[in-house]
């Protein structure tokens, strides 16, 4: 397993495309929400650009960790590369657990780099929060790689980027990352995978304790996804 981890992880870094997409777009997002909003002073009580710091580099996070697993599970299944690990002693788990280790390897710069350009237009945290905010928006992306995995394995490479596209910009539109959801509609969106994401990476930002609720919501998606993903590669494999 952990020669396939290796493997995974330098694979993705090789890829300059995917990188370039994962680090620049969501720093030019950040820019343009920032010319966008360039008159409102804050958001749910805290300032816009500390608002989309959060947004922005959970937005990079969440479309790395679909689109670089999905697309690729999908086309190493078709090329019959699944089929040959599936003849090693690597358990099904350990095939997810690489996967999502290759995509945490890919986030975390576009993590930083949304950092850097906070930082440079004027976030102001202390060193502890700068370190709690990465480690948390890093971690928290586990669970949309697993998500990835999932759908890899449950849709062919003809269909599996509508379905990234339509998971991707649901969940983002229903995390609060464009701008704030309030009322009833709020309160129900708020439990979705994204807005989770979101408020425990601004409870980071802010220094605040922690609602359990939401911690204990974020590892119950990661354990759905994980299983999930590990059911499909089984299922997978017996139909092989």
């Amino acid at each position: 397993m952990t020669t396939l981890i290796k493997l995974e992880i330098m694979r993705v870094l090789r890829n300059r495309r995917y990188l370039f997409f994962t680090v620049i777009y969501p720093v030019a997002l950040y820019a343009l929400m920032l010319t966008a909003y360039g008159k409102t002073s804050d958001l749910s009580g805290v300032s816009v650009k500390a608002y989309f710091m959060v947004s922005m580099a959970t937005l990079g996070t969440v479309g790395a960790a679909l689109t670089g697993n999905a697309q690729r599970i999908s086309l190493e299944r078709k090329s019959g590369w699944t089929r040959q690990l599936r003849l090693t002693a690597l358990p099904s788990w350990g095939y997810v657990v690489a996967k999502i280790a290759a995509v945490a390897a890919a986030t975390l710069p576009a993590i930083l780099a949304v950092f850097l350009f906070g930082f440079l237009e004027g976030v102001k945290l202390s060193a502890v929060e700068w370190i709690a905010l990465g480690l948390t928006l890093w971690v928290g992306g586990f669970v949309f790689a697993a998500l990835g995995v999932a759908i890899g394995y449950a849709a062919g490479p003809d269909s599996v980027q509508p379905i990234v596209m339509i998971c991707y910009m649901g969940m983002v539109l229903l995390g609060g990352t464009w701008f704030p959801l309030s009322g009833s509609f709020g309160d129900f969106a708020k439990w979705t995978p994204v807005a989770i994401y979101n408020q425990l990476g601004r409870i980071a930002q802010a220094g605040a304790s922690v609602d359990m609720k939401q911690l204990v919501a974020a590892a119950a998606y990661l354990a759905v996804f994980v299983g999930l993903a590990a059911w499909l590669y089984q299922r997978d494999r017996k139909e092989a």
